[in-house]
């Protein structure tokens, strides 16, 4: 290489990017682009450093000294695709498929006869492979699911892994392409772990004519990183990788190789990278391109190394690289892959497995010892929830040493059942935590796994950042304030932000003007509920970062109800007076999946009068992936078994640049809005919620209540919009320094009157949080707009869990107080905001302030 040839960088520039790899300094994408055309002696330089790197990280996980592979069959469930990627022969037609005399997809006896030859030669993993969406393309595809009763591919995919898992003991890794947040929950319960090539990040490669990657929806590098962070936020094993040599410039792949570290930095979930070096294949429209010449795969394995840090674990396709064993594992790769004695790569058929045998001998004579490995990673194996599913735990333990974490080469490969967890409804922990909460209190601020469940808190900060900046507002608010008294439904998004920040007289001004519409739109009175919540457990490993409510099942204050105690509390709740019960819990792994029917129905056995209000939209979606319904069905199966509408709880913000800050695994804003939408068009109405003054604007505020006003014209299903103050003390996000120590008393009127002011008169009922604001607080919001108190809740462990210090329970003359304290008459209401039955009234009143025997009033 010479200083002058065009493209290369300076000599200058090769040695001082080589001594800060030899140094152990982080890169950054120009330094990784010059190292990346390293040859010759600075190659070798650059392999020594990336091997001293995957040394130490190889020593400090246990294994030193060794390298792993995954015994396995590659079943290609099918090789229609919606794609057209210009390399592909993987992908076929369906004319050529028939004319070869196969179908659109294999046949479970094809999948279950590749799955049992490989689990007769001691194989693990069942690789399933299959073109994108193939459905959305293919007319015969659509036609081949609907004859065989599924509704789509991926249902397919769900149905062969489970069959593979009972029938053979395999192990499914999936790589079904684009997944979506709600499909990852679908499939999570039935394979250990997934992939998805990222390729690259070269968007020009997808968007330009002629490019490897243009007319292929899938292939858009945006969707693809969405993929990997979602599989993050879900918390599912995933394995990833970069194509090179299909066009990409040496920035690029840096680039690419950047965007890998950034997801496996923020979420802990990538567990291996691949690193594919492009081979032409011919009958593809890139027959004509040149291979990636290995100095150039070497180069690449060596600063992904260095990029991606010592515990990661690197991969290169053994069969790819023409028997040069000695130089990519020098280069810092500690992983052959899928090595099949069964199947042949199908996505590269021309180049065959090495023998296992010769792959450990060449792996010996650089130094290395094979061993074999599960499709899960080991540290993932050892790690366990929320990691691996417990539906799927006992296939994995059946395989794994479970010491290391890797393949246990003498366990008998053989089916087991695929159900649910043994457990079920069984009365654990600290079941008395709704009472104990008020007095003992929480045994610690935070979980013991603080540093590793959420994700990384650095990366978190660091994306936060950005959408924590305040918004410079220029509009004049004399001017807005006086469209939001004349027609509130005339206010530009400008207009509307200039309210939202606004202060002093101005938001004086903007209170009153909210307080008149509350009074012209639904009167003066005051509205309640008496209600009892039943949070029936708080085991959760969803991952989000301001809920001090989740434990997992091992914490001192974890618990989970029985079906007998929650009907109990119910029962409890009628005899004092109440008309409904809000029930919501944690997305606890272990409870069956019917579990939310069968909760619904022993209150309604119990207590048939009763208004079940359950379930928020993040257990609906848990419920449909964990039973196998869609959204539709599930929520109907809800509805017989006696549920009678939903909580709008899990929005915080529906804004997923401030959700995915806020949660780690929780469902995605437009998931939540599809629940919604669906429930209200089966007739389950549901409220409307908001917790804001964390890392949120006022910016999101405001689309968040323009989103809840475009679903309530299109249903009219809300019955109410909650406030929801974020409680700061024990929150996880703000415990890591990240989030604001919860709304200003300024934040709370603004956001109380711009509620009413921006949700006129679609969304009539507007509700304060006494829980969250204490009796003053509640006192101020009906003054600026507030018409609604909410209940009397006699437990409440979700807010006190995070700090909150007003308490679980007020009393119906509490709650008369408080709208007494604003000027203003107090009545009762149903959950649908109806008059309650004279004989609920007498009830509540005779018993008010008497709480039942669990629940004893602090002084």
């Amino acid at each position: 290489m010479t200083d002058d040839q065009p493209g290369r960088p300076t000599a200058n520039a090769m040695r001082r990017a080589l001594k800060r790899a030899r140094d152990g300094v982080a890169l950054d994408v120009t330094e990784a682009a010059v190292l990346l055309r390293a040859r010759g002696a600075d190659l070798e330089d650059l392999a020594a450093s990336a091997g001293r790197v995957r040394d130490a990280g190889l020593a400090a996980a246990g294994r030193p000294g060794v390298i792993t592979y995954s015994k396995s069959v590659f079943v290609p469930l099918t090789r229609l695709c919606r794609d057209t990627c210009h390399y592909c022969t993987f992908v076929t037609v369906p004319g050529k498929l028939r004319r070869a005399g196969h179908g659109m997809f294999m046949s479970p006896d094809e999948v279950l006869d590749i799955a049992r030859r490989g689990a007769a030669l001691g194989c693990k993993e069942a690789l399933i492979t299959l073109g994108d969406k193939p459905e959305d393309r293919w007319p015969e595809a659509r036609e081949w699911l609907d004859a065989h009763g599924y509704d789509d591919t991926l249902a397919y995919v769900r149905a062969m892994a489970i069959r593979v898992l009972e029938e053979t003991g395999l192990l499914p890794h999936l790589n079904p392409g684009v997944l979506s947040w709600t499909d990852f929950q679908r499939l999570k319960p039935v394979a250990p772990s997934m992939g998805m090539m990222l390729e690259t990040t070269a968007t020009r490669l997808w968007s330009e004519p002629g490019g490897p990657h243009h007319g292929s929806p899938d292939k858009e590098p945006a969707v693809r990183l969405r993929v990997l962070e979602d599989a993050g936020r879900s918390s599912v094993p995933f394995t990833s990788g970069l194509l090179i040599g299909i066009g990409e410039t040496y920035e690029e792949r840096a680039e690419s190789l950047f965007a890998l570290r950034r997801v496996a930095r923020a979420y802990h979930g990538i567990q291996e990278l691949i690193i594919q070096n492009f081979r032409a294949k011919p009958d593809t429209a890139m027959r004509g391109m040149p291979d990636a010449d290995l100095d150039d795969l070497v180069a690449t394995v060596a600063v992904a190394r260095h990029i991606m840090g010592p515990s990661a674990c690197l991969q290169a396709p053994p069969n790819l690289v023409d028997g040069e064993y000695g130089r990519l594992i020098a280069a810092g790769i500690d992983d052959w892959g899928g090595v099949s004695p069964v199947t042949i790569d199908h996505v590269n058929p021309e180049r065959p497995w090495p023998a296992i045998e010769a792959l450990a001998e060449k792996s010996a004579a650089a130094g290395f010892a094979l061993r074999e490995r599960l499709c899960v990673y080991p540290e993932f194996v050892t790690r366990g929830e929320p990691w691996l599913d417990p539906r799927l735990l006992p296939h994995v333990r059946a395989l794994a040493d479970p010491e290391t974490g890797l393949a246990d080469p003498d366990a008998p490969v053989r089916g087991l059942p695929w159900q649910e967890p043994d457990e079920g409804f069984t009365a654990t922990g600290r079941t008395d935590l709704h009472r104990t909460i008020d007095t003992t209190g929480r045994t610690a601020d935070r979980r013991d796994d603080f540093d590793e469940v959420y994700g990384d808190w650095e990366a978190l900060r660091e994306a936060a950042a950005p959408g924590m900046v305040p918004q410079r507002i220029d509009t004049d608010v004399r001017e807005a304030l006086g469209v939001a008294a004349g027609d509130p439904t005339r206010l530009t998004d400008g207009q509307a932000l200039a309210l939202l920040h606004a202060d002093g007289p101005a938001l004086d001004a903007l209170c009153r003007i909210a307080d008149d519409i509350r009074r012209d739109a639904v009167g003066d009175d005051v509205t309640y509920i008496v209600t009892r919540n039943i949070n029936f457990t708080n085991v959760c490993y969803t991952g989000c970062r301001f809920c001090a409510f989740a434990q997992r099942r091992t914490d001192a204050d974890a618990y989970t109800l029985s079906l007998d105690q929650v009907a109990d509390r119910a029962q409890q709740a009628w005899d004092v007076g109440a008309v409904e019960v809000c029930m919501q819990g944690g997305i606890h792994p272990d409870l069956p999946g019917t579990a939310y029917f069968d909760i619904a129905r022993a209150v309604k056995a119990r207590v048939p009068g009763i208004h079940v209000h359950a379930f928020s939209p993040m257990e609906v979606v848990n419920g449909a992936t964990r039973t196998g319904l869609s959204i539709r069905e599930w929520l109907t199966a809800a509805k017989e078994a006696g549920l009678d509408s939903i909580p709008g709880t899990a929005a915080e913000i529906l804004d997923d640049e401030v959700r995915w800050v806020l949660t780690k695994g929780k469902l995605p804003a437009a998931t939540w809005i599809e629940v919604v939408r669906t429930a209200h068009e089966l007739g389950i109405r549901s409220s409307s919620t908001m917790m804001y003054g964390h890392v949120d604007q006022p910016r999101h505020w405001l689309g968040h209540f323009r989103t809840l006003v475009e679903i309530q014209k299109e249903t009219g299903g809300f019955t109410e919009f909650v406030t929801l103050p974020f409680i700061h003390t024990n929150a996880p996000v703000y415990l890591a320094g990240i989030a604001r120590p919860g709304p200003t008393t300024r934040d709370n009127r603004a956001v109380t009157a711009m509620a009413r002011v921006l949700l006129h008169p679609y969304i009539p009922h507007i509700q304060t949080s006494w829980v969250k604001l204490g009796t003053e607080g509640a006192a101020e919001m009906l003054r600026s707009g507030a018409d609604d108190l909410g209940g009397t809740l006699m437990e409440e462990t979700i807010s006190r869990m995070a700090g909150s210090g007003y308490g679980s329970y007020r009393s119906v003359r509490d709650l008369v107080a408080i709208a007494g304290a604003a000027g203003r008459p107090a009545r009762p209401r149903t959950t649908l905001y109806g008059e309650v039955p004279e004989e609920r009234r007498l009830t509540a009143a005779a018993s008010d302030g008497h709480l039942p025997e669990l629940l004893p009033v602090l002084e």
